[in-house]
């Protein structure tokens, strides 16, 4: 009488649900892809018009990979890699640690691979041969004896039999790890004109501001150009300040983030201000201020009694770069015009004093901030998953057995073999190993 199936394990353990849950995914991926993820509501309605919008927020579209269902999805996969790990491992144990030696004769007859031979020295005399062929070659071999005979048996790879079943716990592993990430952690984002700093960042979605217990000041900004005027790379030099002091820093690209505190701050966008940072500089006292400058604007430096401005400005060859005409006026002489590239540094003397002026394009950087406290488990599910996929995909578990037993003129020799994968690798090996036994049988004949 058959042993009924339990429904749970049926359901669970079915490849059909893997599959759908996977196809699943997939759509939704794509889908999370195409529709970009966590914008304002405002984005939504101008993008999709009011009706869809709402849709979406109701579904959680905008925010797909930490909705409700998704995690359903993941949490639906897990579920059925579990019971299948479950309902499979406990045959893959017992081919791991069974007892080898107790392999039937007449199994080892029909092996799809194997030879036979005999010859004219003793089964002893034989087996101690063969056993040493074998400890030569690598394999560890053990013995039983009975009835004038001597089985030895040899293995490699056992374990490599565990390779898929670790394969499935570390996507486990990864799933818990963007589990804890998606309840402890948060994403945000900040925009940070330069020579500023902030304690506080806002969380996407919402706007919540979170409170940090630092400062992140961004010293310095720099975008350059393709040929084509396109914006190649924009970097931000930022400065990690705690309790009054620098305690890190970092020049900040795209794809090459800083971390801190177990934050990590991407370079995400930036905007231009319409403003010019000009940094004024007395090279015989040593004093140097910044300023923001609008074109048009006259900006006074009491200290120094000096007045400056930009009052025109000119494209460049360089698709994106302006020259720019500076005045100058201290009331002693004359006011001074000339002209400076963006991003340059010049200098120039009034009665009594020399100048050095530098200027450049005034940005505010914006950064995305994540917070995952779960990102070393993802890693270290990642590195065991590359482990046990070389280990499932480029090792097998591979089994000799070598019979000798009792003639009247000496012993006859079966040599049986077999493996789990690579079965053309394996006879190959085991053809090799056959024809050392040869060799030994005719020196010893």
């Amino acid at each position: 009488m058959k042993k009924k199936k339990n429904v749970f394990v049926s359901f669970f353990s079915s490849v059909k649900l893997t599959l759908f849950v996977l196809f699943m995914l997939a759509i939704f991926s794509i889908v999370g892809t195409v529709i970009p993820q966590n914008k304002p509501a405002e984005f939504y309605v101008k993008m999709y018009g009011d009706n869809m919008a709402r849709l979406f927020q109701a579904l959680d579209v905008p925010d797909m990979y930490s909705s409700w269902w998704f995690s359903g999805l993941m949490t639906l996969l897990c579920v059925n890699m579990i019971v299948c790990i479950f309902q499979r491992f406990p045959n893959a144990w017992r081919l791991i640690t069974m007892d080898n030696l107790q392999t039937k004769l007449e199994r080892l007859e029909k092996m799809g691979q194997r030879w036979i031979s005999s010859s004219s020295l003793s089964v002893d005399a034989t087996a101690a041969n063969l056993k040493n062929i074998l400890v030569k070659k690598g394999w560890h071999t053990v013995e039983r004896r009975a009835d004038n005979s001597v089985l030895l048996f040899a293995q490699k790879g056992r374990w490599s039999r565990l390779g898929v079943y670790i394969f499935h716990v570390s996507i486990l592993i990864i799933f818990v790890g963007a589990m804890i990430g998606s309840i402890w952690g948060y994403k945000a984002g900040v925009r940070i004109p330069e020579t500023t700093s902030t304690d506080t960042i806002y969380h996407f979605g919402d706007g919540k501001p979170i409170k940090l217990d630092f400062k992140v000041l961004c010293k310095h900004f720099k975008l350059t150009y393709y040929e084509n005027g396109a914006p190649r790379e924009f970097r931000s030099d930022l400065v990690i300040i705690k309790d009054g002091k620098e305690v890190a820093a970092k020049s900040i690209v795209v794809n090459d983030p800083m971390t801190y505190g177990g934050l990590t701050f991407y370079q995400s966008s930036y905007e231009a201000y319409q403003k010019m940072l000009i940094r004024l500089t007395n090279n015989d006292t040593g004093v140097s201020k910044e300023f923001l400058v609008r074109p048009g604007e006259e900006i006074p430096w009491p200290r120094e009694d000096i007045s400056f401005g930009i009052i025109n400005k000119k494209a460049t060859p360089v698709p994106g770069h302006f020259d720019y005409k500076i005045w100058v006026n201290d009331k002693k002489a004359e006011a001074d015009t000339f002209w400076m590239e963006e991003d340059s540094t010049t200098s120039f003397t009034r009665p009594g004093a020399k100048y050095t002026i530098s200027m450049k394009e005034f940005y505010a950087t914006g950064l995305q901030v994540t917070k995952d406290p779960g990102v070393w488990c993802v890693y270290a599910g990642c590195v065991i998953m590359i482990l046990s996929l070389i280990v499932a995909f480029f090792m097998s578990h591979r089994r000799i057995w070598v019979h000798v037993s009792e003639t009247g003129e000496g012993s006859r020799i079966l040599v049986s073999g077999m493996s789990n994968k690579n079965r053309v690798g394996f006879a190959h090996s085991f053809d090799a190993l056959v024809n050392i036994i040869k060799k030994d049988i005719l020196d010893n004949s």
